[in-house]
């Protein structure tokens, strides 16, 4: 159960045989580039490698109809001039002699692909494609796009597998328009795109790429438009777009398969797109959810996001996490728009429906490129600059040589666990440990003594880099105390910002300073209260739509707000979770921190519990949370009235024209 690397190189075949400035951009570099940086990481040998195989014409046919199919098969053998004639019929397209193999080939690895995941070989992976598709429609090319390899793998998966229910996720920064048309009747796929849009000012200049297009007839709701009105969107931003929207709406969708359609014009680097997301932020998307046409940063982008699916911990992402003041108006109107349809919006609390977003002046759009005079050009090389230094400074440590790591009381636990996840026998020398115990009459017995060796032995390895991430088992008498030991002992031997998520009958160290340096949160508290901006208390939601609302609206807004260097999961006595929440939790908090995690788990939790935990740290999905159920009135009000409290400190709690303003503009 590994990650799969879909690839052929006849897909690099066809290419542009007449000056087109428009089109010049979709080349095949933008394949052996990433090929390539695949190959210098070492990612490409990680994975399984697959050989893309043709879609047949009655794959082709789920989407399109028989008659444009044929018109494509025609295509090998025209000349140049009749293939440029037959491109000028549509908006942003060339053709080539190649383009038809090209193009089923490309179908065919989604095809291949979605086959490999279904059938349980593989985990996840990643098809690397062209031409892509996501604009073409049942009878036309449009953007690059030839056949829409996406909504063929999401056919194929409806009627040779049986699915009910697929989520597919476009980041692409131009609309997918030619996936929604084809789904937006079908309340069985769940369609999500963000997109430049600029008010309808942005190619492809389409009324139906606002927010209040939402779908027809049964497929109301199902259609989820995210339109940026500005460009300079970065990592703040789009995390924002997952945990207000995204996440709720798939969460209570459940669905059986995640398609994405992962064009990454939209990150940082790309003249075309011109926003600003790190390559390092689509591995966070990849990982919370388990084309682009600038090559670097195309390549890096793809390479986070193959680490993210193999499991490996993501970097922390770089600058400030406040979001542009457009962008939440953009996130709220997107949300008030769906809140009808889906109760986890709802529950939440949106503004009133707003009016679509002003249309630009007729016959005023921007083209598809701008001009590409020495503007353009000026432009292009400021942000390749750009790039080339955040790369400089990105924190790419290199993998830790253990992922994931534990210390159990039960040894036969180990039995359940994935082969490479190492049983740590080791401690902590034991002067040190008794110097860290004397503080607390807890930890004096030897059962407690032993645990805090392992559990301080387990954090020095995360703190240098041996370790990404550690389970270990406390009693439950000394769990309050180890949990003090533990937080002390990470800031004085490193860590720069500690976020303690702590669950249960845990309360904060009294003598613990707001400081700045640690973040206190606590589920299961008796009341929601922020005590400080750094001391957060929350009561454990009763309902499972309430607990998403908790994770996504709260817990990781605020740990990307913090930004910490280091995660402590605390679960203490009575801490009320069943095993899936608490596994998401720990799988959702992953990210903040760059994979550096430490779960201290109380031993009369469930026996299987450090066993999933450990799974979902070592980069397997959580288990599924069950039927998704209505928050209640107190938890939504608590949630409110926290949110409120903290908003002006952490950025990343804010949804415009719900308890507060726009962020920074």
């Amino acid at each position: 159960m590994g990650t799969a690397l879909v690839y052929h190189e006849d897909m690099t075949a066809a290419r542009l045989l007449w000056d087109d400035p428009e089109c010049e951009i979709e080349c095949p570099e933008r394949l052996t580039t990433v090929l390539e940086r695949l190959q210098q990481r070492g990612l490409e040998q990680r994975c399984l490698r697959l050989a893309a195989r043709e879609a047949s014409e009655a794959e082709l046919g789920l989407v399109h109809s028989p008659e444009y199919v044929a018109l494509l098969q025609g295509t090998q053998a025209l000349g140049t001039g009749e293939l440029q004639t037959l491109s000028g019929q549509y908006d942003a397209v060339y053709f080539h002699p190649s383009t038809y193999h090209c193009a089923r080939l490309a179908a065919g690895a989604a095809l291949q692909l979605v086959d490999a995941v279904l059938a349980g070989a593989v985990r996840n992976g990643l098809a690397l494609v062209r031409p892509p598709g996501h604009h073409s429609q049942r009878a036309a090319a449009n953007g690059f796009c030839v056949f829409n390899n996406v909504a063929i793998a999401a056919k194929h998966a409806q009627r040779q597998h049986g699915l009910h229910r697929i989520l597919i996720v476009d980041w692409d920064v131009h609309h997918g328009q030619g996936i929604q048309y084809i789904f937006e009747n079908d309340p069985s796929v769940l369609y999500f795109s963000w997109h430049r849009y600029e008010h309808g000012s942005f190619w492809p200049y389409l009324r139906e790429s606002d927010a209040d297009a939402v779908g027809q007839g049964p497929g109301l709701g199902f259609t989820v438009n995210l339109p940026w009105n500005q460009v300079g969107m970065g990592n703040a931003d789009y995390v924002a777009a997952f945990l207000h929207v995204l996440l709720p709406v798939a969460f209570e969708f459940d669905p059986e398969l995640v398609l994405v359609s992962a064009g990454f014009d939209s990150a940082i680097g790309d003249p075309e797109g011109q926003m600003q997301a790190t390559p390092e932020c689509f591995a966070h998307l990849t990982q919370l959810l388990q084309g682009g046409y600038h090559l670097e940063s195309l390549s890096q982008s793809v390479c986070m996001m193959v680490q993210a699916l193999l499991g490996d911990p993501v970097p922390p992402l770089s600058g400030p996490m406040v979001p542009h003041g457009s962008a939440l108006e953009s996130i709220q109107s997107v949300r008030a728009a769906q809140a009808p349809h889906w109760m986890s919006l709802q529950q939440q609390g949106v503004a009133p429906v707003l009016s679509p977003s002003p249309r630009s002046p007729e016959g005023r759009p921007s083209p598809l490129l701008p001009p590409r005079g020495p503007e353009f050009k000026a432009a292009a090389t400021q942000n390749v600059a750009a790039l080339s230094s955040l790369l400089d400074q990105l924190r790419l440590s290199p993998t830790p040589p253990v992922r994931t790591a534990v210390a159990l009381t039960a040894p036969d636990a180990a039995l359940a666990l994935p082969s490479d996840v190492l049983c740590e026998e080791g401690s902590a020398p034991q002067e040190e440990t008794q110097a860290w115990a004397r503080p607390h009459e807890a930890l004096a017995q030897d059962r407690a003594l032993t645990a805090l060796g392992k559990v301080l032995y387990l954090l020095d390895r995360i703190l240098d880099g041996q370790v990404s991430s550690g389970i270990a088992v406390t009693p439950a008498s000394a769990a309050a105390a180890t949990l003090d030991v533990a937080i002390r002992c990470g800031l004085s031997h490193g860590a720069q910002r500690l976020l303690c998520l702590a669950v249960g009958q845990l309360d904060r160290p009294p003598d613990l300073m707001d400081d700045g340096r640690n973040l206190w949160l606590n589920i299961g508290g008796k009341e929601a209260a922020a005590l400080s901006m750094f001391h957060v208390s929350v009561p454990l939601p009763g309902t499972t739509g309430g607990f998403l609302s908790c994770v996504l609206a709260l817990v990781l807004p605020l740990a990307y707000s913090f930004q910490p260097d280091l995660v402590l999961v605390a679960l203490g006595p009575a801490h009320g979770l069943r095993d899936p929440q608490a596994a998401l939790l720990a799988a959702l908090l992953r990210g903040p921190a760059g994979g550096r995690v430490l779960a201290l788990v109380d031993e009369e939790s469930t026996p299987q519990l450090a066993v999933v935990l450990a799974r979902v740290l070592h980069g397997e999905a959580a288990p599924n949370l069950g039927p998704f159920s209505m928050a209640s009135p107190e938890d939504v009000q608590s949630l409110v009235q926290l949110r409120g409290q903290l908003e002006p400190r952490w950025k990343m709690l804010q949804v415009a024209s719900e308890t507060g303003g726009p962020g920074s503009g």
